[in-house]
């Protein structure tokens, strides 16, 4: 049964610092792509960041580029997201995501269906 926990989100002041953990274990996590998406209130879950399942590639929304940054340890089955510089448009609830195919080349995806394992995610406030 694959899953995916999320942790690290809370309450932070604008320009602070947070770091999202997610624990993956039901499959075999160093062959799938991995991604952050979030969603805020009253919007669409979108894209944040992605990795590829051998590190070679990274990939990042625009909005995040620069200030996000993922990672991911495939001995631990842990993929993280360091978030620095955060800002209130920021604030979301933050979900972990691992691809829908196992060692799939080139960028990591960005579409919801390009992923089909998701945590329950966790939440991220960043006050101004």
């Amino acid at each position: 049964q694959v899953q995916l926990v999320e942790s690290g989100g809370g309450l932070v002041q604008a320009g602070g610092s947070l770091r999202l953990s997610c624990a993956a274990s039901g499959f075999m996590f160093s062959r799938y792509a991995m991604a952050w998406f979030r969603q805020a209130p009253g919007k669409e879950r979108e894209f944040v960041a992605g990795i590829t399942w051998d590190h070679t590639n990274t990939h990042y929304a625009d909005t995040v580029k620069g200030r996000f940054s993922i990672s991911r340890d495939n001995t631990k089955n842990t993929v993280s997201l360091q978030m620095n510089s955060l800002t209130p448009e920021d604030t979301a609830t933050y979900y972990c995501a691992a691809d829908r195919f196992e060692f799939r080349t080139g960028v990591v995806g960005v579409r919801l269906r390009d992923f089909n394992s998701w945590g329950q995610g966790t939440q991220v406030i960043v006050s101004s």
